[in-house]
């Protein structure tokens, strides 16, 4: 509970100025942000975060044994993810809190793992039924630990209010 009173008090301010902001799909906060200790593969994650460093380390080996090959093996994505392919396709975004994935809240992050990511316009093929939820999740907690703490506190104000 404390916790959650003290991340509505700092995020506060973020949430006021996505409010005031008339599109969600602009591009993620910048910033150097400070945090409080270095995961597996220079990843970041803090205390405050949902995910354990048990789960970034687990989630670290599943996304180079699942994701990778599209994604990167830095999370880094496709630079052209913006523009479709010569099938019509979108190519995989970078997923390391520089292109759109931080805009979802989590049920829709968990949503795309398991049921792939062509009904929105991308080539991603479903999980449901290689991986099971704890280990999406898994992948999630190691993903968002590359993301800089301003984008995952704007994430967090995101997942409160859609999820």
């Amino acid at each position: 509970m404390k916790n959650k009173s003290i991340a509505l008090i700092l995020g506060m301010p973020i949430l006021l100025a996505l409010g005031a902001c008339s599109d969600e799909k602009g591009t993620p906060p910048s910033g150097k942000e400070k945090s409080a200790a270095v995961a597996p593969s220079g990843a970041l994650y803090v205390d405050n975060r949902w995910y354990s460093p048990e789960q970034v380390k687990r989630g670290e080996a599943l996304f180079q044994q699942n994701c990778a090959e599209c994604h990167k093996p830095d999370a880094s994505g496709d630079p052209n993810w913006k523009q479709t392919d010569a099938e019509g396709k979108l190519p995989p975004p970078p997923l390391n809190g520089t292109a759109h994935a931080w805009h979802h809240p989590m049920p829709m992050l968990q949503q795309i793992v398991k049921n792939g990511g062509i009904p929105m316009g991308g080539s991603m093929p479903a999980f449901k039924e290689k991986l099971t939820p704890e280990q999406i999740n898994d992948i999630l907690a190691w993903v968002q630990s590359h993301w800089p703490d301003k984008t995952y506190t704007t994430w967090m104000q995101i997942n409160q209010r859609k999820s």
